[in-house]
């Protein structure tokens, strides 16, 4: 065994980055791994874009602790990691008087849980969202309720991970662990973790953690442990509307049903309106098609909250998988089966095992990072903080947010941000070279996408694609050829035109 690392994570959506930037500020050796091209592509790459406050949770779960916990960390996280994010508050819409008597239980358990919240007339309602359903009876506000860009956020702290010091290997995915028998103060599990096997070779480290979103009932059941565990990918679709012609200022919930916080209709930070999403239990961890049923379901929902939305407003639909699951409640007085999973499990040493992260993971994530934290502490690990860490991660020039002075000062030092090459987001050839030399290189054009907003408009990307693969190849020194969409497999050319096949 040669040289190895202290940590190792598997999984780079949003808990597995929050985990990487937490345990950055330690004396550690990390080595971090996703089986993806790029971070922030699975369930994290495919949601609302919302920072829940707290009230829904069921009171006494890990998820309840854990989101009300993290809620009011993103503030600070957003100013030492330059990420979007607005507190807009947001609001459970009751249509009807037959919807009314549920914002009172709402109420009642987000007191429960120590969240903030009112109930509001429905005539407050149609004053604060003009393009409410006029059948309002009454709304609960949340006001510590916020929006934010995910892809933002969890390539942000990425990024702040690795320039702490954190080994991110892409394209490197877990296979299967690595296991020796126990000693001395191990007696009492069955047996120890020492390392992963992956498609890249072997890894050794004295402790792994499993953050695989979708897939971490497979990595934990490769241990050993949980073998009756299992997480149902659970899809939902989305509307994007033109920011140009919606104008929706809040984030507008529904009242919830049993499995789902329901289809909402929310602004967002780039000023789009987002539309859905549904909930539909699926067999296939990697099937987010978008369906004729789900679209209709998803526009239905939409018009009881809003009914001015017009289908003409649509600009694009995509599906993402948030991870279902039968994890057992933290606090087994609790008739409920859906519940994180954040533990030291008894039976094997050397192992942290993070699972079930339904929504509202995003908004958890840093606390989850820090309950992770406290369990390595508790189980004997030394954690001294690095004397250089920096929790700082500078923010990049974003173009179409500056003042037109801002502008041409940028444009003097460097003639790349005055070349626009995505027209209907203003993102510039200085803006795309940036990410591709980033400390987390962006080299694919849905890498691109995530960090600049390019090709995210109403012409999706028809325009910017051809000189977005040029610049690519030329930055890289690569063929325009090998230039992918999302890594090997998805090459947007076959061959040069007028070669021979």
């Amino acid at each position: 065994m040669q040289n190895p690392y202290d940590i190792i994570i598997i999984g780079a959506g949003i808990v597995g980055t929050m985990i990487a930037r937490t345990l950055a500020r330690y004396d550690l050796r990390i080595l971090w791994i996703e089986k993806a091209s790029d971070i922030c592509t699975g369930a994290t790459g495919a949601n609302s874009a919302l920072i829940h406050a707290g009230h829904d949770a069921i009171p006494g779960s890990l998820k309840a602790e854990m989101n009300v916990k993290a809620n009011p960390m993103w503030d600070r996280l957003s100013e030492e990691l330059h990420f979007a994010f607005g507190r807009t508050g947001a609001y459970v819409v009751a249509i009807g008087a037959g919807e009314y008597s549920k914002l009172e239980e709402l109420l009642a358990r987000a007191q429960q849980n120590g969240v903030p919240a009112e109930i509001i007339s429905g005539e407050e309602m149609r004053q604060r969202e003009p393009q409410i359903n006029p059948e309002v009876s009454g709304a609960l506000f949340v006001p510590s309720g916020a929006i934010v860009d995910p892809w933002g956020v969890t390539i942000a702290a990425a990024e702040n991970a690795v320039m702490n010091g954190v080994e991110l290997r892409l394209n490197t995915e877990f296979l299967d662990f690595i296991f020796a028998p126990v000693a001395g103060d191990d007696l009492k599990a069955e047996k120890r973790i020492t390392g992963i096997g992956t498609n890249q070779g072997e890894f050794y480290a004295r402790w792994v953690i499993n953050a695989a979103g979708l897939f971490a009932d497979e990595v934990m059941h490769k241990a050993g442990v949980r073998l009756d565990f299992r997480i149902t990918p659970r899809r939902g679709e989305y509307f994007v509307m033109d920011r140009n012609q919606v104008e929706i200022k809040n984030v507008l919930f529904p009242v919830p049903t049993a499995i789902s916080k329901g289809i909402l209709v929310t602004t967002t930070l780039h000023g789009n309106t987002l539309v859905g999403p549904n909930a539909e239990n699926l067999d296939d961890k990697t099937d987010v098609a978008v369906t004729p049923a789900g679209m209709a379901e998803i526009w239905a929902g939409a018009l009881k909250l809003v009914p001015g939305l017009k289908q003409r407003d649509v600009i694009a639909v995509f599906a993402g998988l948030r991870p279902g699951g039968n994890a057992p409640c933290a606090n087994p007085t609790v008739a409920y089966n859906h519940d994180f999973v954040i533990e030291i499990p008894a039976e094997v040493a050397g192992f942290v095992n993070v699972g079930g992260m339904e929504s509202p993971a995003l908004t958890a994530a840093p606390a989850i990072a820090e309950r992770v934290v406290e369990l390595l502490r508790g189980a004997g690990e030394v954690l001294d903080e690095k004397p250089d860490w920096n929790p700082i991660r500078p923010g990049r020039p974003v173009f179409r947010h500056l003042s037109k002075e801002e502008q041409a000062q940028l444009i003097a030092q460097d003639p790349r941000y005055g070349r626009i090459i995505c027209r209907c987001e203003s993102v510039t050839e200085g803006e795309i070279v940036a990410e591709i030399h980033a400390p987390i290189p962006a080299t694919t054009y849905d890498a691109i996408k995530r960090r600049t907003w390019l090709g995210t408009g109403r012409c999706l990307g028809g325009f910017d694609m051809p000189r977005v693969v040029e610049i690519l190849a030329r930055e890289l020194g690569r063929d325009v050829l090998e230039i992918s969409k999302k890594g090997a497999g998805s090459e947007f050319l076959y061959r040069k035109t007028k070669e021979t096949a």
